[in-house]
Parts: structure tokens; sequence; C-alpha cells
């Protein structure tokens, strides 16, 4: 008798799964198909020719490479800060007992249940009332919110699968409070925290909401993709651009699939 983990899906899943699978994506492919269009002014299906001219032109815009340096360091400095924050956190959170720590924990998830235009006046309302100017760091402050939850939530469930004995022993042995972290607790979430940073830098890649309340003049690349489609003056390096941006996003979030899908084979673990 076949166990279920080998039982075939019925043709009718499989139907609804593809049907769901081009629902989502379908759309993006179009994105990657208007990229090399002939047509400069309007969308038409089909188009009325391809060419790759887009992407010497997308190369020699001076205004696109300014938005994406500006994309990548809010989202490397971002991303570095929520590493730091939500790897405490979670191990506060995991590691130890004290009153409201299930309280703690809500309180960093909250920012990204909440929808992004709430935080995004929340903050701007923060700086003018502190008399911030919008700057680099607001907007880093402001990505930083939603990248802590990602870096937390790995890090959080990580710590958990790690057994205590293993510090416990570390600890048993002489070794002090950083050695314990960096030879025992660093390898056993290290990857757990390597696929945080990833998704954390995907999201902050790509914001739009919070960055449009907390960037000021400045324009990050999907602000930049924003105003171009309101002030279209050549449709298909827009799109050109989103294409990268689907690039950029989509390989970090495969890495770290790959580097948390055996995430409970954990040192420790059952112990």
């Amino acid at each position: 008798m076949r166990s279920d983990r080998n039982a075939r899906a019925p043709l009718g899943l499989k139907i609804a799964a593809a049907g769901g699978l081009a629902f989502l994506h379908l759309p993006i492919l179009l994105i990657f198909v208007y990229a090399f269009t002939t047509e400069e002014k309007s969308y038409q299906w089909p188009p009325p020719g391809l060419t790759a001219k887009w992407l010497a032109v997308t190369w020699n815009r001076p205004d696109v490479w300014e938005a994406l340096g500006l994309s990548v360091r809010v989202a490397a400095i971002s991303t570095v800060v929520a590493m730091v924050l939500g790897t405490l956190c979670a191990a506060a959170v995991s590691r130890t007992r004290f009153f409201g720590r299930e309280t703690i924990s809500l309180l960093v998830i909250l920012p990204i249940a909440l929808p992004g235009i709430i935080t995004g006046i929340a903050l701007r309302s923060a700086f003018n009332i502190a008399d911030i100017p919008f700057s680099f760091w607001t907007i880093v402050l402001g990505h930083a919110t939603f990248c802590v939850v990602v870096v937390y939530n790995n890090a959080v469930a990580r710590f958990r699968r790690t057994s205590s004995s293993l510090i416990e022993a570390s600890m048993d042995l002489g070794a002090d409070g950083f050695q314990t972290f960096r030879h025992v607790v660093l390898p056993n979430i290290g990857t757990a925290l390597l696929a945080g940073g990833m998704l954390a830098f995907a999201l902050s890649f790509d914001e739009v909401i919070v960055t449009t309340f907390t960037a000021g003049q400045q324009a990050t690349l999907p602000i930049w993709m924003l105003e171009e489609l309101v002030r279209p003056r050549q449709r298909p390096v827009t799109n050109v651009v989103a294409m990268v941006v689907v690039l950029v996003t989509f390989l970090p979030i495969l890495a770290a699939y790959y580097l948390t899908r055996d995430g409970d084979r954990v040192a420790g673990a059952g112990k």
C-alpha cells in the first residue's frame, strides 16, 4: 500500500494548482515581455516587435543608477540593523522568562502586521514632531521597522529548536558568554539569520508605501518606478527596471528558502 507522501494528486487538483500559479505569475512574465517591445508609448498584445535596445537605454540613464544605488544602500543598512536587533530580541524572548514576554513578542511582530500606510503615517508624524528632516536615515529607520520582524521570526524559531543543554554544557566547560555564542549558538542559528537577512533585504529593496512617507525628495528604485508610471517618458525602461527588481528580490528569497527548508535539523535537537 502506497503512503500518502507518494500518492499522486488528483487531476483536478493539479489543474487548480497550475491555474493558481498562472494567475500569480503571468502578469510578471508580461513585464519581461514588455521590457523588450519595440513600442514605446503604449501596451499592445501581441507586441509589434521585440528589441533589446531598452537594456542599453536603461543602462545609460543616470536617474536609474541613482535610484538603484539608494535602494541598495538603504536595504543593506536596514538589513544589518534588523539582524542585530532581531537576533537580540529573539534571544531574549526564547531563552529567558520575564513578565510581559509574550507582549514584547507581539509588539515586535506588530509592524509587519499593520498596513504599511499606518506605519508610514506614524513615522512621518514622529519625524515631524521631533523636527527630524527627511534623509537617507529616515528611510533606513522606516525600513528597519519591518525588517526586524523578518529576522526575529527566523531567529526565534531556530532558537527554540536549539537544545538549551548545548549552551549549559558550554558554560559548564568554562566558556564565557561570547565564546558560547560564537562557537555554539551562532553555528546553530547562522542559516536562519542569513535567511532572515536575505528576506529583509528583499523586502526593503522593493518597499514603496513606508518609503513614500519617509523619503522626502529622495527616490528609491520603486519610488522612481511609481513616478515613471504616472509621468512616463519611456515605458519600456520602466519595465526593464521592474524586471531587475524582480530578479534582485527573487534570488535572496530563493536562497532563504533553501537555507531554511531543513531548519529542523539543528545540532542538539531532540536531546
